[in-house]
């Protein structure tokens, strides 16, 4: 009879990867304590929703690569992901089912299981604990300033999304709140969504943030130029026709 030692034990247990079903993603991406209403209309995705309420409500989230792609296989999905809860699951009279989902922590997918009626993943947990040092304080000053910046120039941002951001004092969950209201493609949001050092997500969205800042303040320079331009011309044509009047 074999017997395990503590230590082998405990290294068997380490070595044992979390099954969770796998809920594959159009055109979004969800960050950890984002909580997202998902429309689901594809069966197996439905089968996935229900399997994770039938358990303990967890499932995997990550985004396609192509949203375009109707059945996605493993490799149309980022290994890289969200562990989530399912806080409501609503079935629609279409046959659509509306999901209430709350990101939870970053993990990854470490194998596919097989099963044909969903995809079923083992994943590895990829969260790490907020830094908590004077360059971590300094760098959630200047992405706090930044987004209150930034949303001075996008209207889809409102006053109470900027003063939940500026009120948070956890790190990671700040840039992660940061990051899913800025207007960017789900390959941008998913390389943020891969960044596990926190010093390192702020940093870049940092750099993020005030690019942007300075894209939407071009595009707002062009179109007054362009603006008075028409005026101009619209005045000029208006002035040559009373003259020949």
């Amino acid at each position: 009879m074999f017997n395990l030692t503590k230590k082998n034990a405990l290294d068997f247990l380490k070595e044992q990867k979390e099954q969770y079903p796998l809920l594959p993603l159009r055109d979004v991406v969800v960050f950890p304590n984002m909580v997202v209403p998902l429309f689901v209309g594809r069966e197996k995705s439905i089968k996935a929703l229900e399997h994770a309420m039938s358990r303990e409500k967890q499932i995997f989230l990550s985004a396609q690569k192509d949203a375009k792609v109707d059945n996605p296989t493993e490799k149309d999905i980022y290994n890289f992901g969200t562990l989530g809860a399912v806080l409501q699951l609503l079935r629609l009279p279409d046959g659509t089912v509306k999901a209430l989902i709350e990101g939870k922590e970053r993990a990854s997918v470490e194998n596919f299981i097989s099963n044909h009626e969903f995809f079923m993943v083992e994943v590895e947990k990829r969260e790490r604990e907020d830094d908590n040092t004077p360059e971590t304080k300094a760098l959630m000053r200047t992405v706090v300033e930044s987004f209150e910046e930034y949303a001075k120039l996008n209207e889809k941002l409102s006053k109470e999304h900027v003063s939940t951001v500026a009120g948070m004092d956890e790190p990671s969950r700040l840039a992660d709140s940061v990051a899913a209201h800025l207007s960017l493609k789900v390959v941008d949001k998913q390389q943020i969504l891969e960044i596990e050092s926190t010093d390192a997500r702020l940093e870049k969205l940092f750099e993020i943030i005030r690019y942007e800042i300075n894209i939407i303040s071009l595009e707002k320079r062009l179109k007054s130029r362009v603006k008075k331009q028409m005026e101009k011309t619209q005045k000029n044509y208006y002035l040559n026709e009373q003259m020949r009047a």
